[in-house]
C-alpha cells in the first residue's frame, strides 16, 4: 500500500461503525473502543485491503486516457479511423486479455496487459478493435489482425506467459484466450 503511515484510532461514541480515511500517504483506520483485538485485526486488514482496491481503481482510470488514445492511434493506422468505440482497463479479467461487446461497441482490456511489452499492448487493442468489424474468430478476422507485423510474436508472447502462470491446459499451438 502507498500508505507509509496507518494510525488506530478508538472510539467509545463508536458501537458498531469502522471507518477510514486516507490523505497523502497516511490512512487512519476509526474503530469501537471495546472491539476484540481478533475482531479489530481482521477489520484493519480489511480496511486496508479496501483502501488498495480504490488505489488500484483510480490508477486504472487515469490509464484510460492513455489506452483511449492508443487505441485511436491504432485506429487510425489500421482501419482508416474507421471505428466508434469506447475502451477501458477493467480488473475484473482474470482468464482473457481483452474482450469486445460488439453491440455497444466496448472494450475492456484486463489490467494485466499494462505490465506486457507495448507490441503485445497493441495486439491485443487490434485483436479487439477487429472484433467491431468481425464479432467472431473468422478468416477475414485473422487476416485483419495478422496485418499487424508483430501479431505471430505477440500471440506467441501470450501463449508463453500463460503456460508459464498454468492459465491454461491447452496446448502451445493453441490461440491465447482474448476473445
Amino acid at each position: 500500500m502507498m500508505s507509509s503511515q496507518i494510525t488506530i484510532l478508538r472510539s467509545k461514541r463508536r458501537k458498531k461503525t469502522i471507518q477510514t480515511k486516507y490523505e497523502e500517504g497516511h490512512l487512519w483506520i476509526y474503530l469501537p473502543f471495546g472491539m476484540s483485538a481478533t475482531e479489530e485485526q481482521k477489520w484493519i486488514e480489511r480496511m486496508i485491503q479496501r483502501v488498495e482496491q480504490r488505489q488500484k481503481k483510480q490508477t486504472l482510470q487515469k490509464s484510460d486516457h492513455w489506452l483511449m488514445q492508443r487505441a485511436q492511434e491504432l485506429n487510425k493506422k489500421y482501419f482508416n479511423a474507421s471505428l466508434c468505440f469506447s475502451i477501458k482497463f477493467v480488473m475484473n479479467q482474470n482468464t482473457r486479455y481483452g474482450s469486445c461487446t460488439s453491440l455497444d461497441r466496448t472494450i475492456r482490456i484486463s489490467e494485466r496487459v499494462k505490465n506486457m511489452p507495448s507490441w503485445v499492448q497493441d495486439y491485443i487493442i487490434i485483436h479487439e478493435l477487429t472484433h467491431l468489424l468481425h464479432p467472431n474468430h473468422s478468416k477475414k478476422f485473422w487476416e485483419k489482425v495478422n496485418q499487424y507485423k508483430y501479431a505471430e510474436r505477440a500471440k506467441g508472447y501470450l501463449i508463453a506467459i500463460g503456460a508459464q502462470n498454468d492459465e491454461t491446459s491447452e496446448s502451445a499451438e493453441s490461440e491465447p484466450t482474448i476473445s
